[in-house]
């Protein structure tokens, strides 16, 4: 069973809210969250976004732990020398 309502519509044509995005606020609305397409080799071996923050955060790691390289160009200057 359908029900059809009619509105009194006080507002003029030209207003058109029927394209205006919907955003959510307040305590109900969901973390922002980023989405990022895995290539298939990569998403083989991190199944779920679980696996590929695990992966990330020990790449973290060792890349703070990883003594501090010379840049390319102190390098190259070093063995003009």
């Amino acid at each position: 069973m359908s029900q059809t309502f009619e509105m009194d519509d006080d507002l003029r044509p030209e207003y058109d809210f029927t394209r205006l995005p919907v955003v959510a606020r307040g305590q109900g609305r969901k973390q922002s969250t980023l989405t990022v397409q895995l290539d298939p080799d990569v998403a083989a071996i991190f199944p779920d976004s679980g696996a590929v923050n695990e992966g990330l955060r020990l790449l973290m790691r060792l890349i703070q732990q990883a003594p501090s390289q010379p840049s390319v160009q102190s390098a190259t200057a070093s063995k003009k020398a």
